[in-house]
C-alpha cells in the first residue's frame, strides 16, 4: 500500500512540474512579444519626433537652402557701423484743430422743432442741422418790422417837409423836425438789424420765431446734445462740428528736448496702433511748462485725407536732428515681433535662427542695434517677413 501511495505522490508531482514548466514558456513568450511591440512603438514615436523636428530644424533653426531664400526674395546683409540720423523720439495725441472746430450754441432761447443732423454726420457748410422755436426772437423780429415801418413813413414826411419848405409854404422847423425823426427812425432800424444779425437770424423766413441753426463751414458733427422737443439755452452747446480733413497732433516735450524743437521742423507721426505714418511742421511750441506734468506741448498739423488720424490716438513723433555714428546697425524692415520680443533672423548654414536684440534709435531706414547682435553677423534684411511665417509654421507643426 505504501508503494502505491509513494506512486501516486510522483505522478502527482510531475503533472505539477509539467504545468509550471509550460505557464513559465506561456509568460516568457508574452514578455518577449510585448517588448518588441513597445520597442517598435517607441521607434515609431521617435521617427515622429525626428520628423517634426526636421520641419523647424534643429536648435530653432529655421530651414531654408539658398533656392528658397532667392525664391521669396529675401537678402541677406551684414550688420555693421553706420551714420544715421539722430532721431528724437516724443509721444503725442491726436486732437481736433481747434482752428475748424465750432460749438454749435442757438444764442436765443427757445425749443427744439426739429434736428436733421446726426451723429456722425458729415454736413456742408450753410447745411441746415436744427430749426428752434424761440419768443424771444419773434419780439425782436417784431421790432425790427416796426422800426423798418417807422422809417418808411420818417421818409416819407421828411421829403414832404423838404419840399414845403423849399417852396417856403411850411416854416423850416418843420422840415427840421421831420429831419430829426427819420435820423431817429433810422437809427432804430439798424439797432434792430444789428440785433438780429448778431443772433445769425437775419429776417424771418416763415413764421417770426424760426431760427434755423446752419452749419458754418463743412465738417463732421462729432457731438450731438440736442433732440426734438427738448428746451435749450441761449449758450448751450447743442453741437459740436470739427472739420476733420486736417487734424491736430499734441507733442509732450520734456525740458530737455525743448531747445531742439523749432516750429517749422518736419516731424513724422506714426501711429501706435498700426503702421500708419504721415508727415507735418511744427506750427507751435509751448513757453510754459505744465505744473504737475513738467513738460511743454508742442502742435504738428497733419493732412486727414482718410479720417485714418482719429482724435484721441495716441501716436509717436519723430525729428532728426544731425546725425551720429553707431557701432551697430540694420536695416529697419530686418526687424520683426515674436511673442512680444524684438528679434532679427541671423543667417546660419541650413537656414536662420532667432536673435532677440535690443534696439536704439531709428531714422526709417536703419535700427541702432545696442544688444544682442554682434558687428559683422549676417541677417534677413529685405522680406524677413518670409522667415517670419516659416517660423510660424514650424512652431504650429511643433505643438502639434
Amino acid at each position: 500500500m505504501m508503494f502505491n501511495t509513494d506512486k501516486k505522490s510522483q505522478k502527482t508531482a510531475l503533472i505539477i512540474v509539467l504545468i509550471g514548466v509550460l505557464l513559465g514558456a506561456t509568460i516568457l513568450f508574452w514578455k518577449k512579444d510585448g517588448g518588441d511591440g513597445a520597442a517598435e512603438a517607441a521607434h515609431a514615436e521617435e521617427g515622429e519626433k525626428k520628423e517634426g523636428s526636421d520641419h523647424s530644424g534643429e536648435d530653432g533653426v529655421i530651414l531654408m537652402n539658398a533656392k528658397q531664400i532667392q525664391t521669396a526674395g529675401i537678402t541677406v546683409a551684414k550688420a555693421e557701423s553706420a551714420t544715421m540720423g539722430n532721431v528724437i523720439q516724443l509721444p503725442g495725441e491726436v486732437r481736433f484743430n481747434e482752428d475748424r472746430t465750432a460749438h454749435i450754441v442757438p444764442r436765443t432761447p427757445g425749443v427744439a422743432e426739429s434736428v436733421s443732423a446726426d451723429l456722425g454726420q458729415s454736413v456742408k457748410k450753410g447745411q441746415v442741422l436744427a430749426v428752434i422755436s424761440s419768443p424771444a426772437l419773434a419780439d425782436l423780429r417784431s421790432a425790427s418790422l416796426a422800426a423798418q415801418k417807422r422809417l418808411s413813413l420818417a421818409q416819407t414826411t421828411y421829403q414832404r417837409e423838404k419840399k414845403l419848405w423849399e417852396d417856403k409854404i411850411s416854416a423850416e422847423q418843420d422840415y427840421l423836425q421831420a429831419q430829426t425823426a427819420l435820423r431817429e427812425a433810422e437809427i432804430e432800424a439798424q439797432t434792430t438789424r444789428s440785433k438780429l444779425a448778431a443772433l445769425g437770424a437775419g429776417e424771418a423766413e416763415g413764421t417770426l420765431n424760426r431760427y434755423v441753426l446752419r452749419a458754418p463751414f463743412d465738417g463732421v458733427i462729432v457731438e450731438k446734445h440736442i433732440a426734438q422737443g427738448e428746451a435749450v439755452k441761449e449758450d448751450a452747446n447743442v453741437l459740436l462740428l470739427s472739420d476733420l480733413s486736417s487734424v491736430w497732433v499734441e507733442i509732450v516735450v520734456t525740458p530737455k528736448d525743448l531747445e531742439l524743437i523749432r516750429v517749422g521742423e518736419i516731424v513724422k507721426i506714426t501711429s501706435a496702433a498700426n503702421d500708419t505714418s504721415a508727415t507735418g511742421k511744427v506750427s507751435y511750441v509751448g513757453n510754459l511748462l505744465g505744473e504737475q506734468t513738467r513738460t511743454a506741448k508742442a502742435r504738428v498739423v497733419i493732412a486727414n485725407p482718410n479720417m485714418a488720424w482719429r482724435p484721441g490716438l495716441f501716436v509717436n513723433a519723430a525729428m532728426t536732428r544731425g546725425e551720429k555714428k553707431v557701432p551697430v546697425a540694420i536695416a529697419a524692415e530686418a526687424v520683426q515681433t515674436i511673442d512680444g520680443k524684438t528679434v532679427v533672423f541671423v543667417k546660419v548654414e541650413k537656414g536662420f535662427k532667432v536673435q532677440p536684440v535690443k534696439v536704439g534709435n531709428s531714422d526709417g531706414k536703419l535700427v541702432e542695434i545696442v544688444g544682442g547682435l554682434p558687428a559683422g553677423s549676417q541677417y534677413a534684411a529685405n522680406n524677413s517677413f518670409v522667415v517670419k511665417a516659416e517660423q510660424g509654421k514650424g512652431s504650429a507643426g511643433h505643438e502639434d
